[in-house]
């Protein structure tokens, strides 16, 4: 069955000053980190555009219809601060947590997490470990990791886990299928679309993932709803690349990876 309706999401990571004390520490982290004083433009481009951040249990995905997301990945510290400034706006967004970090340095603690919750915004998986390269995994390796995080996070919140998205953003049938196949309803992919799908029963939902350095405007665009199919392509270029050259890839993100220490 084919959604009629088109749903915006932008996906953030951490949003901080002090990029040494939240989330990921490795250096393709840090493209992903935005200031507290962008991550505020940016939160004024969207509610300047015609719809209001929502859940998306709110809502029919099926239907007619656009609707505004907004979800963090990873579980960093700063998630806190991030969900008191959507707070100010009335605003419920979606937390992904690599369950493995729960409570180390720079990622939310058990209670944290469950605060989140009491404001009113979802918590899902976002893995249990954060495997680098999630698509190149055994199926059951796949499933391995999907099933400790649900089970981490629902013995945590005490309601089932129906939302995840992947790590690392790389997917395939066999991704899609492995969510499916954990329960979800919901899965959250870095492919910047609108429309969502379903696969198995579970909805995959595409998303735009905010850099240090998108400018406001091109998040004004998106959340008008223009430029997604040019994000889309460029995209898809991209991992077109990556497919032709594995050893390569491999490479960088290894380089990326690494754990590192950053001066605060």
């Amino acid at each position: 069955m084919a959604p009629t309706g088109q749903v915006a999401c932008f996906n953030f990571h951490e949003v901080t000053d002090q990029p040494g004390s939240s989330g990921l520490q490795r250096p393709g982290a840090l493209r992903f980190t935005l200031s507290r004083a962008a991550f505020g433009r940016a939160l004024d481009e969207i509610a300047s555009g015609p719809c209001r951040p929502e859940l998306v249990t709110d809502f029919d995905v099926s239907a007619p219809g656009r609707h505004m997301l907004l979800t963090f990945d990873d579980g960093g510290s700063s998630a806190l601060y991030a969900a008191e400034e959507l707070a100010r706006r009335g605003w419920r967004a979606h937390f992904f947590i690599v369950t493995s970090l729960i409570g180390s340095r720079t990622f939310l603690a058990t209670d944290q997490i469950r605060l989140l919750r009491s404001w009113g915004h979802i918590i899902g998986s976002h893995s249990h470990t954060h495997p680098n390269i999630f698509r190149a995994l055994p199926r059951e390796r796949m499933a391995e990791e999907w099933r400790v995080s649900t089970e981490v996070l629902s013995s945590l919140l005490g309601e089932p886990c129906l939302t995840a998205s992947v790590p690392g953003g790389d997917i395939s049938r066999a991704v899609l299928e492995s969510g499916a196949a954990a329960g979800f309803r919901y899965l959250f992919t870095i492919e910047p679309q609108l429309r969502p799908f379903r696969v198995d029963g579970c909805w995959v939902l595409g998303r735009y993932s905010l850099r240090k350095g998108t400018q406001p405007d091109r998040v004004r665009k998106l959340g008008r709803f223009q430029g997604w199919a040019g994000a889309l392509a460029l995209r898809r270029l991209k991992v077109l690349a990556r497919l032709s050259l594995p050893p390569l890839y491999r490479q960088i993100v290894a380089r990326r990876t690494r754990e590192w220490e950053h001066p605060d």
